[in-house]
């Protein structure tokens, strides 16, 4: 059955570890997709959100952007119905303007033009992930008990978050344990793009055999950066996004989450973690 367009989740299977000792079931995962906010038809945005009062995602973002400053100058948004792609049919919103609303294009679509290409439908988005990248091809193992034990070492080298609380971080570990490199930033997507140019300024791309660790949420874009460094497994501390899974699963990388304690759950590719 066709999940409701506006449910925040997604029940998904996955393998999840107590210690020592393997379980599967399923469980809920946020719902992440693209959502493209028109303008009179005109697109002029892509963003990630979970489904649920779109209407209001894109008032706001008309306000935040300078558009309009006042409510009645929207004259109605609501969900387009014709769509070329049947799977986006729930991820395009249209905003209606009244005509004396001067809109500046040009200003618009300068601040927007690096969001502007991931799709209008989860599917699509993975499509162009893996038009780039190919699938990783990785026989890279790693020990449950090793896993259990990187938010702690994450959380060690984590020097600025020590004085402020206030930082998300990446880190890159090798399957034997040793932390190559702990990133911090006040945005996660912005820690891992640090790993990853620390990798790539000594020619270690791909990197294969490694395991990226981060302190939040994993959403698509930071498993579409994992995909594109080649890295085979994300760890994370906290819950996916159906769209990571989605993506994870079709790019044949390791998706571990909930990383804690004596447990976490594995959402793709769980041949990579053995007891």
């Amino acid at each position: 059955m066709e999940p409701d367009p506006d449910d925040p989740h997604l029940q998904l299977p996955r393998v999840w570890w107590q210690g020592q000792t393997r379980h599967e079931d399923v469980d809920a995962v946020v719902r992440e997709e693209p959502l493209e906010i028109r303008i009179g038809g005109t697109p002029v945005a892509v963003v990630m959100r979970t489904p649920g009062h779109d209407h209001e995602l894109a008032l706001g973002f008309l306000a935040t952007e300078g558009v309009v400053d006042d409510p009645a100058s929207v004259m109605s948004v609501r969900h387009c119905t014709v769509v070329d792609d049947p799977a986006a049919e729930n991820n395009v919103v249209q905003a209606t303007l009244r005509p004396s609303v001067q809109v500046d294009w040009a200003r618009l679509r300068r601040n927007l033009y690096a969001s502007s290409s991931c799709g209008i439908c989860g599917k699509a988005s993975i499509d162009q992930v893996m038009v780039r990248c190919e699938p990783i091809d990785d026989d890279t193992r790693v020990g449950v008990q090793w896993l259990h034990a990187l938010p702690d070492r994450l959380r060690a080298a984590q020097a600025v978050f020590t004085r402020t609380g206030g930082l998300h971080a990446a880190g890159l570990f090798v399957a034997e344990g040793e932390a190559l490199v702990v990133r911090e930033d006040v945005g996660r997507h912005n820690a891992v793009d640090k790993v990853v140019g620390w990798a790539l300024e000594r020619g270690r791309l791909p990197l294969s055999g490694h395991v990226l660790m981060v302190s939040g949420r994993v959403s698509y874009e930071i498993t579409q950066k994992a995909v594109a460094a080649g890295i085979p497994m994300i760890a994370a501390v906290s819950a996916p996004s159906s769209l990571a899974i989605d993506l994870a699963a079709r790019a044949g990388l390791t998706l571990a989450a909930f990383v804690r304690g004596d447990r976490l759950s594995v959402y793709t590719r769980p041949e990579r973690i053995v007891a």
